[in-house]
């Protein structure tokens, strides 16, 4: 009963001095043991709209957690300090490496320096060959036409159905096609389930849910609860990759004539050269890095902008006059007559659909400004990688001040910049795709205040940072 008194009382007198220091300070609780991370983990479910909060109070938040310290930043010359003026500070890390390992490995988006260095250096070259960009386009457009064909039949049979769903289907598919060159058949029109797709969503929520479990250690090291289902995901995960790996260099080794587009044919012929050091391990790592990347990122922006062009009926018409025009235009150029349907005929709307699909490529896409904005007001309010985090190497001073601690992790989150008003004016909260034309031309931000895109700023970076460190 003793103890329990003397514990109330420390516990007590520890919360009125924690509560003077914190009176001028804006941010989540600081608790014994726990830190702010037992805030943290109350609010995952709301994670993002919990940050959005306290960074419009503070564009810099501070959350102490039992094993490691977060710093959330929202302010362009906070971010443009992580990731350009002090950039070599911030690497991913060995924290990070060691969350997403499992399903990363040692990928591009997992690693840090001369490894990362040489991926980026082979896969800039691969994707800019003209081979892969025309085989993306072909592929990207004919799944494109599998999802319109599920929506033509849905609508004339006026049923519902469940848009980011289909979309997740058609950038897998699509992506597994540009990635391994094989079809896996999620978007086929029964909507097969996929041992493959199941444990790749699986994964991916369950390597994120690491960054705020303290215990996903012991869990992983005694195979229970979510690790276990880990485990087992990355088995069928790595189960379907590697016997795709095996049946690509079988092809490939018998066939001289393939189509050697994809991904991963073009790494396996790169592993022919003993230099490179690309392995069966390589090739799992590499391909799955451009999966993941190209898959959800995709999938979610698209389900986002669908939902913000549905409930802003001006922007909806607007878009689409912006895409009649460049049907018209398109086809006077091409001298084609375009082909005429009845919207109670899917037969006659599918040829429709084909003719202008067949319209859209890198020249005519450059011109849609409008479509261009839709989009990226869509990111700016619901970007695709909602968080960043990266490593701190040595102790280091933001421009406003704060103080961060090497070992610990800073994270700019682009979700709550994009809502702050200290970055886009009093409308932050409003979806307005006009904020970037100027003259009806689209006109970018800042990398540092719109940053969907940060990650080529950071690859550039790195790229001259390990010049200078080489040199």
């Amino acid at each position: 009963m003793g103890l329990l008194t003397v514990l109330a009382c420390l516990v007590l007198s520890w919360k009125f001095i924690n509560t003077y220091r914190q009176k001028n300070k804006k941010g989540p609780i600081n608790w014994p043991i726990v830190g702010a991370g037992l805030e943290q983990w109350v609010n995952f479910d709301r994670m993002h709209d919990w940050l959005v909060e306290y960074l419009a109070q503070s564009p810099t938040v501070v959350v102490p957690a039992m094993t490691t310290t977060y710093t959330y930043i929202a302010h362009p010359t906070n971010v443009e300090h992580v990731l350009k003026t002090n950039f070599d500070n911030y690497p991913k890390g060995e924290v990070y490496h060691s969350y997403m390992e499992v399903l990363l490995g040692d990928g591009i988006f997992n690693v840090d320096g001369e490894l990362w260095r040489k991926q980026r250096k082979t896969a800039s070259f691969e994707f800019a060959s003209k081979n892969l960009r025309d085989f993306n386009t072909v592929v990207f457009r004919d799944y494109s036409l599998k999802l319109f064909n599920i929506l033509n039949q849905a609508s004339f049979k006026n049923e519902h159905v469940d848009m980011q769903d289909l979309l997740m289907r058609m950038t897998l598919d699509s992506i597994c096609k540009v990635g391994f060159g094989v079809e896996i058949g999620t978007l086929d029109p029964n909507l097969p389930e996929n041992s493959f797709a199941k444990a790749f969503d699986a994964a991916n929520v369950i390597v994120t849910l690491r960054f705020i479990d303290p215990l996903w250690k012991i869990k992983q090291f005694l195979n229970i609860g979510s690790e276990a289902i880990l485990d087992q995901s990355i088995k069928k995960i790595d189960d379907f990759t590697y016997s795709v790996i095996r049946k690509r260099k079988a092809e490939l080794e018998t066939n001289d004539k393939i189509n050697k587009h994809d991904i991963l044919s073009r790494f396996i012929e790169l592993g022919k050269d003993p230099e490179n050091n690309i392995t069966d391990k390589s090739l799992r790592d590499i391909v799955l890095n451009f999966v993941i990347a190209g898959r959800d990122t995709t999938a979610t922006t698209l389900s986002w902008a669908i939902y913000m062009i549905m409930t802003h009926e001006h922007v909806a018409e607007k878009l689409y006059a912006e895409l009649k025009s460049l049907e018209q235009v398109c086809t006077k150029e091409e001298n084609v007559s375009l082909h005429q349907y009845d919207a109670e005929d899917p037969e006659s709307v599918d040829l429709r659909v084909i003719q202008f699909a067949g319209l859209l490529n890198y020249d005519s896409l450059s011109k849609l400004y409008y479509l261009h904005a839709v989009i990226t007001e869509t990111l700016r309010l619901y970007p695709a990688v909602p968080q960043d985090p990266k490593g701190i190497l040595e102790d280091d001073v933001l421009p406003d001040g704060t103080k961060l601690k090497a070992g610990g992790m800073v994270t700019y989150v682009p979700y709550s910049m994009g809502r702050m008003e200290y970055n886009w004016g009093s409308d932050s909260a409003s979806f307005n795709p006009e904020r970037w034309l100027k003259d009806g031309v689209f006109q970018n931000a800042s990398p540092f205040k719109f940053t969907a895109f940060q990650v080529c700023i950071r690859r550039a970076a790195q790229q001259n940072w390990w010049s200078k460190v080489k040199s």
